[in-house]
């Protein structure tokens, strides 16, 4: 028997405190639950930066400690609710899509959201989701919102 084997298998969900990444992290729980899975819930940030020459960034502002602080208020009352679920929280500076790669190869399973903070009004899939389906070494997961 290979190590993998022996190994817990791996979820890997994109949560960004959009409502639709809050559906992808409750469809992550229930499938890890199902299948003995863990999850590693990853956010991704970016300082925001302006057009030009400079950025803008907001004095005092701590981006990391402000996303983990975010994460940790979607993950902890989640995971109160199924204690039964292992899950790793992952906050990670840079652009959403590539941190979500980097983070599932390896991994079993991709969850994201269908649209999260930014996009296209009606459009089916969020620039990130439609990155990671195109580009994952995994399987991927794309949870919609509800129509």
């Amino acid at each position: 028997m290979s190590d993998r084997k022996q190994e817990q298998g791996v979820v890997v969900v994109g949560v960004d405190g959009s409502p639709s990444s809050r559906r992808a992290f409750d469809w992550a729980l229930r499938q890890a639950e199902a299948t003995e899975m863990k999850i590693v819930a990853v956010l991704a940030w970016r300082a925001p930066t302006g057009y030009g020459t400079g950025a803008l960034v907001a004095s005092g502002v701590q981006w990391s400690e402000e996303a983990r602080i975010s994460l940790e208020s979607i993950v902890a009352p989640a995971s109160a609710e199924w204690p039964q679920v292992q899950v790793e929280q992952r906050v990670l500076e840079g652009h959403p899509a590539e941190v979500l790669l980097k983070q599932a190869e390896g991994a079993d399973l991709l969850v994201v959201g269908s649209r999260g903070h930014g996009g296209f009004v009606g459009a089916l899939l969020g620039s990130v989701s439609n990155s990671c389906v195109q580009h994952a070494t995994c399987p991927v997961v794309v949870v919609h919102d509800p129509v």
